[in-house]
């Protein structure tokens, strides 16, 4: 039997300024809109379509990831809470049982791809005057390398994990197992962070530290996995001809991203959400089997019709 690495997982919240604090979550996301755009500008270059559209460009997908994706959550994975608690949706506030700041927790990859596609449609008809296919080839490309980043801020937040394993590649998420109010309560230390690091390191706390599981790291397994989808159409991009199949790149983007989502979630911790009512399927991969079918039609059609436009 294999065991799992000793790893035990107790990040900081981030690089402590003194005045200001940058939260990893955070500095992922800078880091992948800033790739993104980076990536869209060589592409422009190449295309010889104006720079300055890409400042539009940037702005809205920026909106429409951070607005899909905190939409995707509220509908899809817990409305019964929100419904009730609609200014929670939009406010990084919860106002009951008392009033705290939470931040904008829960945001959902489905709901950002969604948003993403109808601000393209907004884009290509308003601004690029190119047709829709056209951009989503492309923007695809910086969107596959925006989510090794926004997997890598879900894994310093401890956060979307997997289930319990004996297999070498567990890690022990010590914020999963205790909250800040948990820790403090059980090592009397008011300090969050030194609550946490006593867990870790200090012998009289060693029964708390052997209550936390090692689990799944599964934002790490769909990281890496996103690593080669934005390998392969960054490659097909710029070495092939793919780019001038019209759908191809979007559609080929859709079958590898929520194949490996559909993957994941057989190893991943319920999220809550339809899969209750549904079954067999967790609500992640209930998700995904649209985007993978609508991205094989598209993959299809790119090969049979190359030339198509719309």
């Amino acid at each position: 039997m294999t065991h799992a690495l000793n790893i035990i997982w107790n990040p900081s919240e981030g690089i402590d300024l003194g005045f200001f604090m940058i939260r990893y979550y955070s500095l992922m996301f800078v880091i992948a809109f800033g790739l993104g755009w980076y990536l869209m500008k060589k592409i422009f270059e190449r295309e010889n379509e104006p720079i300055d559209k890409l400042d539009s460009l940037f702005v809205w997908t920026v909106l429409a990831t951070l607005i899909g994706a905190r939409l995707g959550h509220v509908l899809f994975y817990d409305w019964e809470y929100f419904r009730n608690h609609l200014l929670e949706i939009f406010l990084p506030f919860r106002f009951e049982p008392k009033f705290e700041f939470t931040g904008f927790q829960g945001l959902a990859s489905h709901g950002a791809a969604i948003a993403i596609i109808v601000a393209m449609y907004y884009f290509s008809k308003v601004v690029l005057k190119r047709p829709l296919l056209w951009i989503l080839d492309r923007v695809v490309i910086p969107v596959a390398s925006g989510a090794i980043f926004v997997r890598l801020g879900n894994f310093f937040n401890s956060e979307i994990i997997g289930h319990e394993t004996t297999s070498p590649f567990g890690i022990r998420f010590l914020h999963d197992q205790f909250s800040k109010a948990e820790a403090v309560n059980a090592t009397s230390i008011q300090n969050p962070k030194e609550a946490y690091n006593a867990i870790v390191a200090d012998p009289k706390f060693a029964d708390l530290l052997a209550q936390v599981p090692a689990k799944h790291p599964t934002q790490l397994y769909e990281g890496f996995c996103y690593i080669f989808v934005f390998a392969i159409l960054f490659f097909l991009y710029w070495k092939t001809n793919a780019r001038l199949k019209s759908g191809y790149l979007f559609g080929l983007f859709l079958v590898l991203l929520f194949v490996v989502r559909f993957v994941v979630e057989y190893v991943k911790e319920s999220q809550g959400g339809i899969e209750e009512e549904l079954g067999l399927f967790s609500t992640g991969q209930w998700l995904s089997i649209p985007f993978i079918i609508v991205g094989l039609y598209f993959i299809i059609r790119a090969q049979r019709n190359p030339l198509a436009t719309s």
